[in-house]
C-alpha cells in the first residue's frame, strides 16, 4: 500500500534550520515525483519544491528558492526538505506529495490536484 509519512517538524527560531523526512512505502522513487506543500490557517496550500523520479530533477517556488532544498535517499526511499533560514511565515502544515510520474509536472508541479497520494503533514513552528 502506497504511504507516505512526514518527520522531523516542529518548533524552531527564526533564522533557523530543520530538516523535514517523507518516508515512502509502496512504491519506489524511481518512478514518481515527489513534492512538499505546506498550509498555514486561513491561507491556500502552497506548492514548495518537487524532484522528478526519474532524473532528481528538483524545482522550488520562489518564496523559499535558495532558503530550502529538496533531496532524496533512495537506499532510505526517502525525500527531505531541508529548512534554512526559516522565518515565521514558514509556519503551517507541511505535508509531502507524490505524484506516478517520471517528472515534475511543467504544467503545474507546484498545484495540489497534480498528486494522487499524500502524507498527513507536520507541524512548522517559527517563532522565538
Amino acid at each position: 500500500q502506497v504511504q507516505l509519512v512526514e518527520t522531523g517538524g516542529g518548533l524552531v527560531q527564526p533564522g533557523g534550520s530543520l530538516r523535514l523526512s517523507c518516508a515512502a512505502s509502496g512504491f519506489t522513487l524511481d518512478y514518481y515525483s515527489i513534492a512538499w506543500f505546506r498550509q498555514a490557517p486561513g491561507k491556500e496550500r502552497e506548492g514548495l519544491s518537487c524532484i522528478s523520479g526519474s532524473d532528481g530533477s528538483t524545482y522550488y517556488a520562489d518564496s523559499v528558492k535558495g532558503r530550502f532544498t529538496i533531496s532524496r535517499d533512495h537506499a532510505k526511499n526517502t525525500v527531505y526538505l531541508q529548512m534554512n533560514g526559516v522565518k515565521p511565515g514558514d509556519t503551517a502544515i507541511y505535508s509531502c506529495a507524490a505524484d506516478r510520474s517520471y517528472y515534475c509536472s511543467g504544467y503545474g508541479w507546484w498545484a495540489s490536484s497534480e498528486y494522487e497520494y499524500w502524507g498527513r503533514g507536520a507541524q512548522v513552528t517559527v517563532s522565538s
